[in-house]
């Protein structure tokens, strides 16, 4: 019963990180990493059934692109990188029934890397991100009644660039990607 609780803390404390939480600390080291071209699109982006407020497959790429250009804009290496996104679907959450029925944001991405000097893509097949919404104010009765939209949006993108930055992390601890201090 301890171990389970303890699960249900570190899940809730993962969770209840913003994305953006860190954005005036100093970037996590990436090695010799320089984002050129960030590329966001949502041609077959699928809304989420009726739970869902809908938003534009415009508003979709440009929430994310922001969100990706927010968090890696801060990196200055000299090697080149580009990002390729391709939104795949989302949840943005309606107004439910407090304590009963609240309902979650959710965002699904596909991701690519390209290296400019290789001219080729680091992932040879898309990794798939699924975030969700953070849990901080008024989520306890759904973000549907305290956040907006384009709110809801924000957040979902946010902590999907986030989830880039620790799929990079990653990918650089364990196969050297960026090249540089590691």
């Amino acid at each position: 019963m301890l171990r389970w609780i303890a699960g249900v803390l570190l899940v809730l404390s993962v969770a209840a990180c913003n994305g953006a939480a860190d954005l005036t600390d100093a970037p996590v080291p990436l090695g010799d990493f320089n984002l050129v071209h960030n590329i966001v699109v949502a041609p077959k982006a699928v809304k989420g059934g009726p739970l869902s407020r809908k938003v534009s497959k415009d508003e979709l790429s440009a929430a994310m692109k922001a969100a990706i250009a927010e968090r890696f804009d801060r990196y200055e290496g000299s090697k080149r990188y580009h990002f390729g996104v391709s939104v795949e679907g989302y949840v943005l959450a309606q107004p439910g029934v407090p304590l009963v029925l609240s309902p979650k944001s959710i965002l699904i991405i596909n991701f690519t890397v390209w290296d400019d000097a290789a001219g080729k893509k680091m992932n040879d097949e898309p990794h798939q991100i699924t975030v969700l919404e953070s849990f901080g104010s008024g989520t306890l009765v759904g973000s549907g009644y305290t956040m907006s939209a384009q709110e809801q949006l924000k957040n979902l993108s946010q902590n999907a660039a986030k989830a880039i930055e620790r799929y990079l992390v990653k990918q650089q601890k364990e196969q050297g990607w960026f090249g540089g201090v590691q």
